[in-house]
């Protein structure tokens, strides 16, 4: 008859019950029969299989206590956010919010068959979720969101989850760097490497990584002009740390281009004070007042300065051919003061030598028979000696 519905429920499923739209229980695993003059009757039959339970009337169900011991039911707050976990695995994460993805049941489908559609077919179960517990095992950590920093074992897994990117801004601090936190604009704390999560809808947090190695800033082409006038090309280096990260990301928002900007005007105010012959000759010391100089400003930006140096000095053309012209005639002369210094040593001794032997005529003598000796072993020659010794005779070489 058309007034007796029969319902064929499985073991898995489950039956729920309606009559003048109101809930009257589940129906266990069996055939029923109703007899239904009026259409008052309805039974929608749902899966177990699929532990998530999704109906348009979720909230009469769950108030009436027949889902207690068959299903797990969540009531969320506005500040509480689910974990679930279906057999061991993370499935999803859940907001006190309905969203098209959750809680969406299609008013047209078949009393069998209630299934999730789209947003614009969802009915709105704001915070309510229900889970069967009889097929498969279901368990769920329900959090508090008003912790702006979610922190969990299994972050790594939660955070790739779709839902998640939209509950959660998820960031990742790399090897070798720090991540400096702000919540609603304030500094809360510095992050060492690893992967952290922030609820959005708790505050508006930030965090800005810094990269804590050794960074080479190459300060090229400056053009300066000298104290006399003299345009030089310098090419400097700098080599730098992060000392302080939350200085340096609180002072500026680019670092390197900062240290760039303060070495380009140490060089210019250090350089430009100083005409070319002296900052040549003293380069080294320049540098190191540099680098005491840029040193000084770095420690206000939360850097620490490794090294500076003046890697390159470019002159203008005519200027490089006049300084080599210069250092030619320096050499030169120098050359010429050697040789001269030289001659002078040289006639010095000579004089000396000769105030000896004329002070003492033995060694007169003794010089006279070395010169002697010197002389036989080239040639033959005859030798008139007398008392007053070879200065006052006649040698025939022969």
């Amino acid at each position: 008859m058309f007034f007796i519905k029969r319902y064929k429920i499985r073991s898995y499923e489950a039956g729920l019950y309606f009559r003048d739209g109101e809930f009257r229980g589940l129906l266990e695993a069996g055939t029923h029969w109703f007899v239904d003059l009026f259409g008052k009757v309805r039974v929608d039959v749902v899966s177990q299989r699929d532990p998530w339970l999704v109906h348009e009337k979720l909230d009469l169900i769950a108030r009436s206590g027949a889902l207690d011991g068959r299903a797990v039911v969540l009531d969320l707050k506005d500040h509480e956010r689910a974990l679930v976990w279906i057999e061991n695995r993370f499935s999803h994460l859940l907001p006190a919010i309905g969203d098209g993805s959750f809680c969406t049941l299609s008013p047209d489908a078949p009393e069998r068959s209630r299934s999730r559609v789209n947003r614009s077919e969802q009915t709105v179960c704001d915070g309510l979720y229900a889970y069967w517990t009889g097929q498969k095992k279901v368990r769920v950590e329900v959090v508090d969101a008003r912790q702006v920093r979610f922190e969990h074992p299994e972050l790594a897994v939660i955070a790739r989850s779709p839902m998640a990117t939209r509950v959660l801004d998820v960031c990742t601090v790399s090897r070798d760097h720090v991540g400096v936190l702000f919540i609603d604009g304030r500094y809360v704390e510095t992050l060492p490497a690893g992967l952290y999560a922030f609820w959005k809808a708790a505050a508006d947090s930030r965090v800005v990584e810094v990269d804590m190695r050794e960074t080479m800033v190459d300060v090229g082409g400056q053009d300066i002009m000298t104290a006399d006038k003299v345009t030089l090309r310098l090419n400097a280096v700098v080599t730098y740390r992060v000392a302080d990260a939350r200085v340096a990301v609180s002072r500026t928002d680019d670092v390197r281009q900062a240290l760039y900007r303060e070495t380009q005007l140490v060089l210019r105010a250090i350089v430009g004070a100083r005409d070319l012959d002296t900052f040549l000759t003293d380069k080294d010391v320049v540098a190191k007042e540099i680098e005491d100089a840029i040193r000084t400003r770095s420690t206000q930006l939360g850097l620490e300065i490794a090294s500076v140096g003046i890697r390159d000095v470019i002159l203008p053309g005519d200027m490089k051919d006049l300084m080599n012209r210069v250092t030619e005639a320096k050499k030169a002369a120098e050359a010429n003061l050697i040789a001269r210094r030289e001659e002078t040593a040289a006639i010095r001794s000579q004089a000396n030598t000769a105030r000896l032997l004329a002070d003492n005529p033995t060694l007169m003598r003794l010089r006279e028979l070395e010169v002697l000796e010197k002389v036989a072993a080239t040639g033959k020659l005859n030798v008139i000696a007398g008392d007053k010794g070879l200065a006052d005779r006649i040698v025939n070489l022969l």
